[in-house]
């Protein structure tokens, strides 16, 4: 191919991505406005018009996961309830306070929070049942608190059992033993819509243990973001 030919083949490709990304920024901070507005609506119907909502990251690009930040003076319940209304608004990818100290976004530390309770400690059971053990009541309040920031993102309860026994009937008390967690979450305020929760029975020992040790039975807690059932245009560029 003639030189000349192929550098005007590239700049002209080169311009089109220009102009495509500059039309995705235009058309994305239009969509993001509309987005505000709706958040914001639903942040003040939700009883949080002292919060503050932030749809740009920390680089300065728009985003569809607004920080919250102020509001210091609401009541937990009330952050609770503003983090949910805002997260259900269509559109919106999930929902992140500010640290205390600034406005840097803490990405909620829900799954780091809640990890770190359980380090020391295991949400306990019956002998082979579905009971909560009373002992873990306490244990469960903690972690409660710490899910509460993440209100309006998919929280995965997971149960897990050692490979002692019949496989099926470990996996199902696995499951049994999640859901009986996540109704004690929903018990202490957590939304009962963002909670999942799965039985794997002993598919999933911990790294490193046999799979028959006793210390394999656990329940994990996994923090995942909602995303939008279609995609919009901030996150797909390109013609509509």
């Amino acid at each position: 191919m003639n030189p000349r030919r192929a550098a005007l083949i590239v700049a002209g490709a080169a311009l089109c991505v220009v102009l495509s990304f500059a039309n995705t920024r235009a058309r994305g901070g239009v969509f993001i406005a509309d987005l505000r507005g709706k958040a914001v609506a639903a942040r003040d119907l939700a009883g949080g018009s002292g919060v503050d909502l932030a749809f740009r990251d920390r680089y300065g690009w728009l985003t569809r996961h607004p920080v919250l930040s102020g509001g210091r003076g609401l009541d937990a319940a009330t952050r609770t309830r503003v983090a949910a209304a805002v997260a259900s608004v269509p559109g919106i990818g999930g929902v992140s306070w500010a640290s205390e100290a600034g406005d840097r976004a803490s990405s909620l530390h829900c799954q780091d929070d809640v990890e770190r309770i359980l380090e020391t400690r295991t949400i306990r059971f019956g002998e082979a049942s579905t009971r909560l053990d009373p002992s873990s009541e306490r244990l469960l309040d903690e972690v409660a608190r710490s899910l509460r920031p993440c209100v309006g993102s998919i929280i995965a309860v997971t149960g897990h059992t050692d490979a002692g026994g019949v496989a099926k009937v470990n996996v199902a008390l696995s499951q049994a033993r999640a859901e009986a967690v996540r109704s004690a979450l929903v018990a202490r305020g957590i939304p009962g819509e963002g909670l999942r929760a799965t039985g794997v029975g002993a598919a999933k020992p911990v790294p490193g243990l046999d799979p028959r040790d006793p210390a394999n039975r656990r329940i994990e807690f996994s923090v995942l973001y909602s995303a939008p059932v279609k995609p919009t245009p901030i996150d797909t560029p390109g013609p509509e």
